[in-house]
């Protein structure tokens, strides 16, 4: 109970991040770039100031947390790119396929069999995008993007479960892949940026980026990154699909998004979640048969 508590925490500030990016005027590669440049110093300095230790992993593992970081860098494009391009529902629909895409990453990874159940969820998965795709045409590029963001995200959960069950600290790790992902934003950044200038912020954009960073960036990455010790990435990535509930309820408070999206949108993002309420049934008879 405690472990799935934490879980629907981490969910609801990821949640929060969908409604944050919504507010700050900045195109999505300055975005990123700014929340993960912070978010990677502030992780850095806790772990010399306040632990007083090494921010130096080793050369191998540097490298890994910097590449892992280059993929997050990209799904995050992806990620606020998609609400920029649609809206906060849409992307958030688009991004709960993460479930499908993972039962197919996860054991290509870890060198496992693919769990015929988990396949069929994920089709349940797809079938809810096609309702969404189906009925919102007009917001087919943002629910395109936001797809290419949910398979990026199916694929740097696997890889930090394998190196922070190995002995990798939570919060090192942010640090390092927060600098990858800061670079891959800058360095797309002359093709995404739409001319607008790093600092061009407005009202309170600065407020905003800061919440982002360090609440739902280094605490929020660095507890995800804790929480895939004691469970599967699938596993986890499918409890993610309760995040569009959090988000596109706040969506529909705060901006009124309810209004922008056809009724039989929600007939797909429930088909998308009974994937994730069927899920510890199956895992459950399955562990009961072996």
């Amino acid at each position: 109970m405690k472990l799935y508590l934490q879980l629907h925490l981490l969910i609801f500030l990821l949640a929060t991040t969908a409604v944050l990016g919504h507010l700050i005027s900045l195109p999505a590669a300055g975005l990123v770039a700014w929340r993960t440049g912070i978010a990677s110093l502030v992780a850095a300095a806790w772990v010399l100031a306040i632990r007083r230790q090494s921010i130096w992993p080793g050369r191998r593992r540097a490298a890994a947390f910097f590449g892992i970081g280059l993929i997050i860098g990209l799904h995050w494009l992806c990620f606020f790119g998609a609400i920029q391009l649609a809206n906060i529902s849409i992307c958030l629909a688009g991004m709960a396929t993460i479930s499908f895409f993972t039962a197919f990453t996860e054991p290509l990874l870890e060198k496992r069999r693919v769990r015929p159940f988990e396949v069929l969820l994920g089709l349940l998965v797809v079938a809810g995008i096609a309702l969404v795709a189906g009925f919102e045409r007009g917001r087919l590029l943002g629910l395109g993007v936001a797809l290419i963001g949910a398979l990026l995200a199916a694929i740097f959960p696997v890889l930090n479960r394998r190196l922070v069950t190995t002995g990798g600290d939570p919060l090192m790790m942010v640090a390092w892949e927060m600098a990858g992902a800061c670079c891959a934003a800058l360095l797309l950044y002359p093709l995404l940026g739409g001319g607008v200038p790093l600092l061009a912020w407005q009202g309170l954009d600065w407020l905003w980026l800061l919440i982002l960073a360090l609440v739902c960036t280094v605490f929020a990455h660095g507890f995800h990154i804790h929480l895939l010790r004691r469970m599967s990435a699938y596993t986890a990535n499918l409890a993610m699909n309760f995040e569009p509930i959090y988000g596109i309820l706040s969506a529909a408070l705060l901006f009124g998004e309810h209004k922008q999206v056809h009724p039989l949108f929600y007939a797909g993002l429930a088909t998308i979640l009974a994937a994730n309420i069927l899920h510890p049934f199956c895992l459950r008879r399955l562990s009961k048969a072996l």
